[in-house]
């Protein structure tokens, strides 16, 4: 997708008014937002490579943000619209924390318009759709958790120290933000990683790695460990597939890099866009090349879903034969996620003795042989974040 069709892909005059607007404001769901420019009454979003251009009113094309009289407001703050505790495995992080939990938290809206989107109920939603400012306001307890309705969630807010006692509730989940659409609900975002990391926490971050390189940098201050879904190696593709664009991706796979924050990324293959097998070596030797051999790549499936219903499902042989090229280009620590009952696709191996160092079945971990974050059988380190 071009450029121009991505500055225009904007809804226009369709912020928030009135009554809405002011409960929303009550509730403190809205704060004026960072990384922007104030351009006389218009503002240009900082936050994500789509630079939304909005006038008085308008809304930017991830849903989420406004503009509200001349300033940036996000309507994304404190009030997630789903939150649960999962394996660390499932986000996928195989080598950060293995075995233990965290509370991911997500909201609605997303920058991208993903074809074969597994959740687009909430990508594609406003906040608006989701969340209820209407009736007396009502803030997450560790303690009435499972008493929750839908029409109580609706209406809950989560603010970050909800989230730090939330963590003391529940020690095996040791913090974490599921934020694949970090421009979404940066302000909530960094603010709630802050204090989390101030409490000793980790902070984990589930990314499409669509962010701009000046807030970037500000969250790597806060981060320990992201999982980013590079959706292709090809700009067309992301174009065709996504409506976004490469470059920006890498450039976030370098900085994580750059600002030592332990990453490991993620591909999903899907049939006719992303499973052609030289686009698939320039991308893995592009990652052996630009980031080193250890960061872990997580092959996965394709399932029918969204607007690409009439495919199958990934061919098995396609997905080993990916994981053979991606050895071949010298990626030490490669697996196949969404393929559960095939032996061997979430087993880490050793790189030197090539015995298997963790077992995994469906982010379960079934046996391990580790030592001080090394093989227990050769003592060779094994790239990760252990402790």
């Amino acid at each position: 997708m071009s450029d121009a069709a991505l500055a225009t892909d904007v809804f226009r005059n369709d912020a928030p008014s009135g009554e809405l607007w002011e409960l929303w404001q009550q509730r403190g769901w809205a704060r004026e937002g960072r990384h922007y420019l104030q351009l006389a009454n218009n503002v240009q979003c900082k936050l994500c490579p789509n630079d939304c251009l909005l006038q008085p009113e308008d809304r930017g094309r991830c849903r989420n943000r406004v503009n509200k009289g001349g300033k940036l407001y996000t309507l994304a703050y404190g009030n997630a619209c789903a939150f649960h505790v999962d394996p660390i495995e499932k986000k996928p992080l195989f080598h950060f924390s293995a075995g233990h939990r965290r509370l991911f938290l997500c909201t609605s809206g997303c920058g991208f318009r993903c074809l074969n989107c597994q959740n687009w109920e909430l990508s594609q939603q406003k906040p608006e759709e989701s969340k209820d400012p209407h009736g007396p306001p009502l803030r997450l307890n560790p303690a009435s958790l499972g008493g929750l309705s839908r029409d109580d969630i609706a209406r809950l807010s989560l603010w970050p120290a909800d989230v730090v006692e939330f963590g003391r509730a529940f020690p095996q989940s040791l913090g974490g933000l599921h934020v694949q659409r970090a421009s979404n609900w940066f302000e909530y975002m960094i603010d709630t990683a802050r204090l989390l990391r101030s409490k000793g926490r980790k902070n984990v971050w589930v990314t499409c790695g669509y962010i701009q390189q000046k807030p970037l940098v500000e969250l790597c201050g806060v981060l320990d460990a992201a999982s980013l879904d590079l959706k292709s190696f090809d700009a067309a593709s992301y174009g065709k597939l996504n409506s976004g664009k490469l470059q920006p991706i890498l450039d976030t796979l370098l900085t994580l890099k750059r600002e030592g924050v332990w990453f490991e990324v993620s591909n999903l293959i899907v049939p006719t866009y992303t499973d052609q097998p030289e686009m698939i070596r320039r991308m893995c030797q592009w990652l052996v090349d630009n980031l080193g051999p250890d960061h872990p790549l997580h092959f996965l499936r394709f399932h029918p879903a969204h607007k690409l219903t009439n495919l199958p499902p990934t061919p098995v042989d396609v997905l080993t034969e990916a994981r053979d090229i991606a050895r071949q280009c010298g990626l030490r620590y490669v697996y196949i996620g969404n393929l559960p009952g095939v032996e061997g696709t979430e087993t880490t191996l050793c790189p030197h003795c090539g015995r298997t160092v963790v077992d995994r079945e469906y982010y379960a971990i079934l046996a391990h042989h580790l030592r001080s974050g090394a093989c227990g059988h050769c003592g060779t380190k094994i790239a990760g974040v252990w402790a």
